[in-house]
């Protein structure tokens, strides 16, 4: 059985929530084995799921990054999303990437409906990116 850890990162605990509700239901609908690690902030996600890379067949980040009136959400987003794609590669590990980067607390909710199929989730997109990459090896052409 395959096991998935999503490491939520709670800061905006309203969207946190729903990106959380939306990756649990698309992994449990595959009968996948989830554990669950709360981090106060997306700056902890990378550390993580290395703490833990050797114990799961994948992972899925779940956060939320709202732009203030510094430069510190360029700065937390780049690295965030290098450490990330950089520990899937080096691990050879699918990371299915649910941190939603917004200008405002807004545009967070539309990316994290709770079950409207024309609103996304992507919590739920960042399961399912996992689960593509478990569920397809490679084809022969």
């Amino acid at each position: 059985m395959k096991k998935i850890l999503i490491v939520n990162a709670n800061y905006y605990g309203e969207i946190s929530k729903r990106l959380f509700l939306g990756a649990k239901k698309k992994l449990q609908k595959k009968k996948i084995k989830i554990n669950v690690i709360e981090v106060p902030g997306v700056y902890e996600i990378p550390i993580a799921i290395r703490k833990n890379i050797y114990k799961y067949n994948g992972f899925v980040a779940l956060g939320c990054v709202i732009k203030g009136q510094t430069p510190h959400f360029d700065l937390i987003c780049s690295s965030l999303f290098y450490s990330i794609l950089n520990l899937s590669i080096t691990f050879n590990k699918p990371i299915g990437n649910g941190i939603i980067t917004a200008y405002n607390i807004n545009q967070a909710r539309q990316r994290c409906s709770s079950g409207n199929i024309k609103k996304p989730n992507k919590g739920l997109e960042a399961a399912n990116a996992v689960m593509s990459i478990l569920e397809n090896g490679p084809k022969k052409i």
